[in-house]
């Protein structure tokens, strides 16, 4: 790309914001120019805003230490001075669900990593490896917005990233029933250890609005394109029970299948280890070589071994047995605030960028 596409982050300051910061460091495609946040962060550089809080692992980039915070809600300023933005903004649905089609407005896109959009609809939620043909929805969407150029884009919760690309590879075997428990980690809350003492050796048995969204999400990925709008599959039925666990980063899945044609083993591996998308085709910057890779090990993947896969992008599957009550059960994990969260988001964001939909203003 000749000229580097100018990015926004709107909630720059929390964890997914971080996350995305950290990402989009060096990217050969964006740059971060303008970082945007809650009125109390305005005016601050990104340095002092954040203040001790800075929760990756990796230095703050010096790159965005000395950009100044401006104000989430000063749209008109914030989007004249880039291509498009990521949002991981904090607030509630409905405030989302204005502000960025505000920012829409303005002719800017929007890459979304909250929930508020995720059943509007003419919004594409999108797992690129997955359902890329749902960007066709944007032209719909504009439509509705009075826009040219300006949309809102989406990527699906976290807790779905460790079983349904891993369903979407077995598809041809028709999976009709699922059961799921994950087990997710605390950044999921945008939390670590240091702010959340009370998750250390403790299991909390529930997580707001998790369980619906885990079982209704995959739905909507593997829906179709209808009249401008996404229409939901119907099958399979999943059902999900979610827990928070004592891990910093990483969601495990632990989950049982019922498929109507009898897959072996082997073809099931075989399908997890060769299952490539648009992504992969593309060659995008932030795309995994190998999306999902399957481990042979009794006691893998783990979260200490495997979280990091493919950067952070890969899906780790091991566990693959028969079952006496369902076909197969399997074990998965993935990264929830790399591809579950920022990283997906980017992903997307790549995706539109080679499909035309983000282009410089």
């Amino acid at each position: 790309m000749e000229q580097k596409l100018k990015v926004g982050i709107l909630g720059a300051t929390g964890m997914v914001g971080q996350r995305f910061i950290s990402l989009l460091e060096n990217h050969p495609w964006f740059e971060v120019t303008t970082l945007a946040a809650s009125p109390r962060s305005a005016g601050k550089t990104y340095e002092e805003a954040v203040g001790g809080r800075w929760k990756m692992d990796t230095p703050m980039p010096e790159a965005v230490k000395k950009i100044v915070v401006m104000n989430v809600n000063e749209v008109e300023k914030v989007a004249s001075n880039v291509d498009f933005v990521f949002s991981a903004v904090d607030m509630s649905k409905d405030e989302i669900k204005a502000i960025e089609e505000e920012y829409a407005k303005t002719e800017t896109p929007v890459v979304s990593n909250n929930s508020a959009h995720r059943w509007t609809p003419d919004v594409p939620m999108v797992v690129p490896e997955i359902n890329p043909q749902h960007f066709d929805v944007i032209e719909s969407q504009k439509k509705r917005l009075g826009t040219k150029k300006g949309f809102v884009a989406v990527k699906p919760n976290c807790s779905i990233q460790s079983y349904a690309p891993v369903l979407t590879a077995w598809k041809e075997f028709e999976p009709y029933e699922v059961v799921a428990t994950t087990y997710q980690a605390i950044s999921g809350a945008g939390k670590t250890f240091k702010d959340w003492p009370e998750m250390v050796e403790n299991i909390i048995p529930y997580i707001g609005g998790e369980e619906e969204k885990s079982e209704m999400e995959p739905l909507r990925l593997w829906g179709e394109v209808k009249d401008g709008v996404i229409v939901p599959a119907q099958s399979p039925v999943i059902t999900c029970q979610c827990i928070r666990v004592p891990v910093l980063n990483g969601h495990t899945a632990a989950v049982f299948v019922k498929f109507k044609k009898k897959p072996t083993k082997e073809q099931l591996i075989e399908k997890l280890v060769n299952f490539k998308g648009l992504p992969q085709e593309l060659d995008l910057p932030s795309a995994p070589k190998q999306f999902i890779q399957y481990m042979e090990e009794d006691n893998r993947p783990q979260v200490k071994l495997d979280v990091n896969y493919e950067n952070g992008m890969g899906v780790s599957v091991g566990r693959l047995r028969e079952d006496k009550v369902y076909d197969w059960k399997f074990v998965g994990l993935s990264h929830n605030t790399v591809r579950g969260a920022a990283g997906g988001a980017v992903l997307c964001a790549e995706t539109m960028t080679a499909k035309g939909y983000i282009t410089k203003k």
